[in-house]
């Protein structure tokens, strides 16, 4: 244990962010330095208010089954290189977790049935930041060659953690990514703001240097056929993410003007790197609304105030969340509260409990704003409410519902892979789909999720190609395909 009084005399403290007025008008990540420098001066205390309870509930919390408390203790004890090593024991990429994880560790820690829990968020950045900062983390190469080749498709975080596990069980492997550069929405889809891209570079060179190969712009499925893909390689791992967004079939929906998240954002990413993007979507002195009230939508806001944007608003058909853990999701369930991102506090209104029904246009056939209802449950269902029709005026909307499911077209259809009633690929407890040899991991298998559970997917999945190739693995596997976080 670290502090034995810890939980009780030291009061939750986080790494405070750099002023609004200041990180409004840049593309750098809202901490000072980095958010591992942030905390440093705090973190130390922090850790100590780990209880190590006797039945540690943040592991259950977290699907990659961090070992949270030993690196609360290391770290209190100021042991930053034992405690890096336990962290990099279950997680593969503790720097992207640190920064974009929602920390349901955080609401499983048992300090939280009645206190503020421990930052376990912050201390876990902290770790691997210093870590990066004393050039501790090296590359892990194999010991020997298997001789065994997989291929995985898609670079995202589940088929970055699928890649390097198999790596370094001494496979060949080979990531195929379809669009120019490696990380999928890491790289295209997470703001700048979030996690700077030289935190995904530097994590990429490392699996180069253990000998993971990275082939960009390969539209698997077009440019090479799954036939051809399973003629070449022993395995093939899928991690292809759940790339269909849910649409809003409104009248108006075709104007101009109106477009997906995924359509807005990877183009934001580009211009913020310096990149020429022709035609580039952008929110500058425009009404911007964001229709759908989660991280991606939060990620359109920060985006939309940086570019410039006359006035923010964003919809969420779902009332507004409670302050408090609402009763029928008792601790150490994952609660549906109300939460303010960094971009919240930048600015932009929230609306709750509202319903777009059309879309506005000028004589042109651009968006100029939409209508709304506000509703109500009623019987599981949502109502209009009477007379509560209002207009927003938007030149620019932005959709951010989420998405339903991979890309049929292409290499699924190929494969003839079987899907389930959500449109997910079939996996069975090994990660293996119904076609022989290809296995999935990630959103293409499990559904739209947290970046944990799809680092957590891709080590499990590594485990079954592992275990498929050799007979057995020694690799860890966190997880089954059925498992499912602790909310109700």
């Amino acid at each position: 244990m670290a502090d034995p009084r810890g939980f009780m005399t030291t009061p939750r403290q986080v790494a405070e962010r750099r002023p609004v007025a200041e990180r409004i008008h840049d593309w750098n990540e809202v901490y000072p330095g980095s958010p591992g420098k942030a905390v440093l001066p705090i973190i130390s205390k922090q850790a100590g208010r780990c209880m190590d309870c006797g039945i540690p509930f943040c592991h259950q919390g977290c699907p990659l089954g961090n070992l949270i408390p030993e690196w609360n203790d290391m770290v209190w004890r100021d042991d930053w290189r034992g405690a890096l090593d336990r962290l990099h024991a279950t997680n593969n990429f503790p720097e992207f977790t640190g920064r974009l994880c929602p920390a349901p560790c955080e609401t499983a820690c048992v300090v939280g049935i009645n206190r503020d829990p421990v930052t376990i968020k912050n201390v876990e950045v902290a770790i691997i930041d210093r870590g990066w900062d004393d050039r501790r983390v090296i590359a892990e190469t194999a010991a020997w060659q298997t001789g065994k080749t997989v291929a995985v498709i898609g670079s995202g975080p589940s088929g970055l953690a699928a890649a390097q596990q198999l790596t370094r069980a001494g496979h060949t492997v080979v990531v195929y990514e379809r669009a120019d550069a490696i990380g999928g929405l890491l790289r295209y889809g997470i703001p700048e703001f979030k996690m700077e891209k030289q935190v995904l570079d530097r994590r990429l060179k490392q699996m180069r240097l253990e000998g993971t190969v990275f082939k960009t712009g390969v539209n698997i499925g077009v440019d090479i056929t799954g036939e051809q893909l399973l003629e070449r390689f022993d395995a093939v791992v899928l991690a292809i993410g759940s790339t269909l967004a849910r649409d809003l079939p409104v009248p108006g929906r075709e104007f101009a003007g109106i477009h997906q998240a995924m359509e807005f954002l990877p183009q934001a990413n580009r211009a913020a790197l310096g990149q020429e993007v022709a035609d580039q979507i952008t929110a500058h002195s425009k009404d911007v609304v964001i229709i759908g009230g989660g991280d991606t939508g939060a990620d359109c806001l920060g985006t939309s105030i940086r570019q410039g944007a006359r006035s923010i608003t964003q919809l969420e058909i779902m009332p507004t969340p409670p302050q408090e853990r609402p009763a029928n999701q008792p601790w150490p369930t994952y609660p549906m509260t109300f939460r303010v991102s960094s971009a919240h506090e930048e600015g932009g209104e929230r609306l709750y409990s509202v319903s777009t029904t059309e879309f506005a246009s000028d004589d042109s056939g651009s968006v100029t704003g939409l209508n709304l209802n506000e509703v109500r449950m009623v019987n599981g269902r949502f109502e209009v409410v009477d007379g509560s029709e209002r207009f927003l005026p938007a030149q620019l909307v932005l959709l951010a519902m989420g998405f339903t499911g991979p890309q049929r077209e292409g290499l699924v259809e190929q494969l003839e892979l079987e899907l389930d009633p959500r449109g997910n690929i079939v996996r069975d407890a090994d990660f293996a789909t119904s076609a022989d040899r290809v296995f999935v991991c990630g959103d293409a298998g499990r559904g739209q999720s947290l970046i944990v559970w799809a680092i957590a997917e891709g080590r499990s999945c590594a485990n079954g190609v592992d275990a498929f190739l050799q007979g057995a693995s020694r690799l860890p596997k966190p997880i089954l395909p059925t498992d499912r976080p602790l909310v109700v």
